[in-house]
């Protein structure tokens, strides 16, 4: 427990991630003193705030690569906290901070699932791999993915990957939804805030864009169900939200946050939206829906211009269901919770997209302590009765897969 609470104690905030160097060390150190070889691995182009991956190995005999893995970034605290969102603080049975579910607490009890076995000199065939890594509530590009793209991860070395995200100690997390950020920009022309009439304001195209999006197109998407187990399960359907929405001029000083006039017609405006959608949906199919939206209002009002651009499109995700890593978490389960564990899917993506589609390991599911909706939450939690459950199933399904009588 003093080590999950001393990770939270260290705030890596993403944005802009802070104390990464700092956390890595302390994880590398740690890793260490349990038993492991380590391997500190950052990553060139991020000299201001420096990203730095660990990854930690036991074994190393001829036998399947298990890695448990954990991002520990963290988003920020925001407000409404009642105890110290960094402090680390264990109380009634909880471990609370920022990072405490989501998944600073899954990882500790990652790494000692991995560590009792060098601690109890277990023979095991094969290699355990643990790894903490970067910028997962930022798509995880400088972390999973790029540990991927270097080939540190990837199938021909990694068999089975554990990520405790936080789905509770019953549950096995199978694969995740797509994901398509996009951006919808309407040019105008500007003219005199007096005189709208010799310009076009692109903030009223946008509008109009946002307001067939949301008549025409929305409610077909939301009547879109998935057959995978997403929870919770309003998160079964197709969706697509607006996140944000910028254009004209801003209003405010941009040293001084003052009122400032604004006395132009916008001739730039731009949204950025999310949808998520289904394994049974393809892309561009996605993509040309919302093409077909801005084509259409272009041909009512030939005024109107329109650019669609993609920001970020990951396919949904989903481990094979006869894969021997869901049955060996599944018998650990009924062991140690004494409970048949649900399989489930997960709303909003994680890192099991760039193991499986960029590794191509394909045996990949998330399983960890904590309760989803404590993710992001002020005075967020993770039980520590539940972290000790979920090591122990870690624990046993390496057991499982590894330990072989050639061991």
């Amino acid at each position: 427990m003093a080590f999950a609470a001393d990770l939270v104690r260290i705030p890596t905030v993403n944005p802009p991630g802070s104390l990464y160097p700092e956390c890595a060390d302390f994880i590398a150190d740690s890793l260490s003193g349990l038993g492991f070889a380590v391997e500190r691995l950052e990553v060139p182009g991020h000299e201001s705030y420096p990203r730095v991956n660990v990854i930690g190995s036991l074994g190393g005999t001829d036998g399947p690569c298990m890695h448990l893995n954990g991002h520990f970034d963290v988003v920020p605290p925001g407000d409404g906290w009642t105890v110290d969102p960094f402090g680390g603080t264990v109380r009634d049975g909880r471990l609370y901070g920022r990072g405490s579910a989501d998944m600073k607490g899954g990882f500790a009890a990652a790494v000692f699932a991995a560590a009792c076995f060098h601690r109890a000199g277990v023979p095991l065939h094969g290699t355990i791999e643990v790894s903490g890594t970067v910028d997962e509530e930022s798509g995880g590009y400088a972390g999973v993915a790029h540990l991927a793209e270097i080939g540190r991860i990837g199938a021909d070395r990694t068999d089975y990957v554990i990520i405790p995200e936080p789905f509770g100690p019953d549950r096995i997390c199978v694969g995740h939804r797509g994901v398509y950020w996009g951006r919808i920009r309407a040019r105008g022309r500007s003219a005199h805030g007096s005189m709208p009439f010799l310009g076009r304001s692109a903030i009223d195209d946008l509008a109009a864009a946002l307001t067939a999006i949301r008549g025409r197109l929305a409610p077909e998407i939301g009547r879109r169900i998935t057959a995978m187990p997403v929870v919770p399960p309003q998160a079964r359907a197709a969706s697509l939200n607006i996140n944000s929405i910028a254009g004209g001029q801003s209003g405010h000083d941009a040293q001084n946050g003052t009122p400032v006039q604004t006395p132009c017609v916008a001739d730039l405006a731009e949204a950025v939206f999310d949808r998520r959608f289904l394994v049974e949906e393809e892309f561009e199919d996605v993509r040309e829906e919302i093409q077909h939206v801005l084509d259409h209002l272009t041909a009512e009002d030939p005024g109107r211009r329109y650019e669609l651009s993609d920001l970020m499109v990951v396919q949904p995700t989903v481990a094979p269901e006869e894969s021997p890593l869901l049955a060996a978490l599944q018998d650990g389960i009924q062991v140690i919770r004494g409970c048949d564990p649900a399989r489930v899917a997960s709303p909003g993506s994680y890192d099991q997209k760039h193991f499986s589609q960029i590794g191509g390991v394909h045996h990949c599911v998330a399983y960890g302590p904590g309760q989803l909706e404590q993710a992001h939450q002020p005075d967020e939690w993770c039980g520590v009765d539940d972290m000790l459950d979920a090591a122990c199933v870690m624990a046993s399904a390496i057991l499982d897969l590894m330990h072989g009588e050639s061991a």
